[in-house]
């Protein structure tokens, strides 16, 4: 559903809902990171949202994912963050390991919750 207008539109039109990394290799792209704010009430800070994160199936553990949410965390930190947080599917055991050896934690005590569609539309009437 994603267009290249809306892309271009919400990233990198007046209102930024998003930002964007670009993990390049001899020039050449081989991943990247979209991620935006929030704010955590519990907290008191806001908190870095990883949206997405992609690297090129032959370029995985090469180091392209470690060096985005490296650059993340430092984002993060510079932005005065509390936590970093995004979400991982459950069958997805490679990029689970991956993140449990960078020292992420999964949560299993917070459902995911989502309105699209017609539910969505019913809501705002």
């Amino acid at each position: 559903m994603a267009t290249a207008a809306n892309v271009r539109r919400h990233g990198f039109g007046r209102r930024r809902y998003f930002e964007v990394l670009i993990c390049r290799r001899g020039g050449a792209v081989v991943g990247f990171a979209l991620y935006f704010f929030t704010y955590s009430t519990f907290l008191g800070r806001p908190t870095l949202y990883l949206e997405d994160l992609f690297v090129l199936p032959q370029e995985r553990g090469r180091g392209a994912g470690r060096a985005l949410l490296g650059e993340l965390a430092r984002i993060a930190l510079r932005r005065g963050c509390g936590r970093m947080e995004w979400a991982v599917l459950d069958w997805n055991t490679p990029s689970i390991r991956f993140y449990k050896r960078l020292g992420a934690k999964l949560r299993r005590d917070w459902i995911l919750t989502r309105l699209t569609g017609a539910a969505l539309r019913r809501l705002a009437r």
